[in-house]
C-alpha cells in the first residue's frame, strides 16, 4: 500500500508558535486534527472501529472529550493478536515503515512501534522546541550520553540535533569514567541523559578524583524520570554541573511531548504536536486545561497526537500524573509546573497519604551523603508500607532521612544502610521504586 503523497502540514515556527493566543493554539490542533482523521480512517482498522459515527471530523475542540480514551493496554492485546506482534493503530503495513522502536515494558510488555519518514520528520521538529528551550545552535556540541538501544528517544534526540545543525557526539559503548573524558576531549556544551545518569556521572568523577569542573558543558537535557522538574535533583544537578537543567518528557507510544526552561522546574506541553487534557484521578470523566487562576488537583494527562500518521493516537491515557497551572513565561503552551508528578501505576496510599516517587526523591536529595537509594513498597497484612535502602557516607545519613521523612510526608518510613556499590545504576531509567505487593507468592 503506497504511503499519502501529501505530508502534514508544515510545523509552524517554533518562536513564533510559543506566542501564538489561545485561539490561535485551538484553531491550528483542530485543523491538524480533522486533517488527520481524514487521512488516517480510511486506512487504519483500530481507530475505523473505535470511533464508529464519529468519524466526520468536529466543528469545536470540545468535541474531543465526546471520543473515546485510548490505552496502553488497548496497544498491548492489538499487538498480541496481530501475526506481526505490531498493533493495528498503525495505519499502513509493516513495509511502509522505515523506523522500528520498543516501548521500555516498565509498565507492561514492551511494545514494537513504527514510524514512516514522514513521522520521523514530525519527531525531529516536535523536539526542536526541546532544543530551542537548551539554547542549541549550530554551534553546540551536543554529547548523547547513553547506548543506542532500541529506545526511540536517544535516536530522536540525534536527529533532531542533526537537523539543528549542530555537532552531535554519540557516547554509546564507553564507560561512564571514558565518556567523561570523551565530553573534555570534544569540548561539549550540552549533555543529553537521564537525572539518575548524570548524578551517577558526579559520582564517577568524585571516585575517581577526575575534574568535572573542566568540562564546558553549559545546559543537560533530561528526560526519561521526574528529577528535572524535581527541585532538590535539579539543585544537586547545576551546582555539580555548574550548568542549567532543562526537562524534557516523551514516550515512545505517543511522542516527544513535553520541554522546560533552563530558569525553572515544570514542562510546556508542545501543543502545535499534541492536543492535551486533564483526566482528574478521582474521576473517569475529561476535564479542561485546568484553573488559570492556580495549580488543579492531580490529574492524568491525556494527549492526541498531530502529524504523525503511522502511528496515531486519539485521546491516549499516558499514565502520567501532572499538575497544571500558568507561568509568566516566553510561552502560551500549557504548562505543568511540576513537570510529571509521577506515574498513575506508582502512586501508593500511606496511612491516607498519596506517595509518588518523586515525593521520595525530592526528599532523599535534601540530605547530603547519600549517593543511591532504592525504595521497596510491599504489604503488611491489608496495608500497604515504604521501606528505604540508602548508600550513605556515614550512619548520620540515616536518622536524618527519617527525620525529613515524618515531617514532610507524616510518615514514619523505616531507613536502612546498605554497602556502597550495592545497588543498581543505569543510564536508562532509575528502578528505584520496587512494587512488590501483587507478586507471586
Amino acid at each position: 500500500m503506497p504511503l499519502p503523497s501529501q505530508p502534514p502540514p508544515p510545523s509552524p515556527d517554533v518562536l513564533t508558535s510559543w506566542h501564538w493566543s489561545r485561539d490561535e493554539l485551538a484553531a491550528w490542533q483542530l485543523a491538524q486534527f480533522n486533517a488527520e482523521l481524514a487521512r488516517i480512517l480510511p486506512d487504519n482498522r483500530f481507530y475505523r472501529a473505535k470511533l464508529g459515527d464519529a468519524q466526520a471530523g468536529l466543528t469545536h475542540l470540545d468535541q474531543l472529550s465526546q471520543l473515546p480514551l485510548t490505552t496502553k493496554q488497548e496497544l498491548v492485546a492489538s499487538a498480541a493478536a496481530d501475526p506481526d506482534g505490531i498493533s493495528t493503530h498503525h495505519t499502513y503495513p509493516p513495509s511502509s515503515y522505515s523506523r522500528m522502536h520498543r516501548t521500555s515494558g516498565t509498565s507492561g510488555k514492551p511494545l514494537l512501534i513504527l514510524d514512516t519518514a514522514m513521522d520521523w520528520q514530525w519527531w525531529s521538529s516536535t523536539w526542536q522546541h526541546v532544543l530551542q528551550s537548551a539554547e542549541v545552535t549550530a554551534n553546540s556540541r551536543v554529547f548523547l550520553a547513553f547506548s543506542f538501544g532500541p529506545f526511540i528517544g536517544f535516536w530522536s534526540a540525534h536527529q533532531a540535533c542533526v537537523d539543528r545543525g549542530a555537532a552531535v557526539i554519540p557516547g554509546g559503548g564507553l564507560s561512564s569514567l571514558a565518556r567523561l573524558e570523551f565530553m573534555r576531549q570534544t569540548c561539549a556544551d550540552i549533555v543529553c541523559c537521564t537525572p539518575s545518569y548524570a548524578l551517577h556521572l558526579v559520582e564517577v568523577a568524585q571516585q575517581e578524583n577526575w575534574p568535572l569542573e573542566q568540562l564546558e558543558v553549559e545546559r543537560l537535557i533530561v528526560a526519561g524520570e521526574a528529577g528535572g522538574s524535581i527541585p532538590a535533583v535539579r539543585e544537586q544537578l547545576e551546582q555539580a554541573w555548574q550548568a542549567q537543567v532543562i526537562d524534557h518528557a516523551g514516550a515512545t507510544e505517543i511522542g516527544p511531548w513535553g520541554f522546560g526552561w533552563p530558569d525553572r522546574p515544570g514542562l510546556h506541553v508542545t501543543e502545535t504536536s499534541f492536543i492535551a487534557e486533564l483526566l482528574p484521578l478521582e474521576t473517569s470523566s475529561g476535564n479542561p486545561l485546568g484553573d488559570a487562576q492556580g495549580v488543579t488537583p492531580l490529574c492524568e494527562l491525556v494527549l492526541t497526537s498531530l502529524g504523525r500518521y503511522g502511528a496515531p493516537l486519539i485521546r491516549y491515557r499516558t499514565g502520567d500524573v501532572v499538575h497544571a497551572g500558568t507561568v509568566s513565561a516566553s510561552c502560551n503552551f500549557l504548562w505543568l509546573p511540576q513537570g510529571v508528578v509521577g506515574r498513575v501505576d506508582d502512586m501508593v496510599t500511606i496511612r491516607g497519604v498519596n506517595v509518588f516517587p518523586s515525593s521520595i526523591d525530592e526528599i532523599v536529595r535534601q540530605v547530603s551523603g547519600i549517593h543511591e537509594y532504592r525504595v521497596t513498597v510491599d504489604r503488611d497484612g491489608a496495608l500497604d508500607r515504604l521501606q528505604i535502602e540508602i548508600e550513605s557516607d556515614s550512619d548520620q545519613q540515616q536518622p536524618q532521612l527519617e527525620k525529613l521523612l515524618s515531617t514532610q510526608l507524616g510518615l514514619r518510613i523505616a531507613v536502612r544502610i546498605v554497602p556502597h556499590a550495592s545497588l543498581p545504576r543505569s543510564e536508562l531509567k532509575a528502578r528505584r521504586w520496587i512494587d512488590t505487593r501483587f507478586r507471586e507468592p
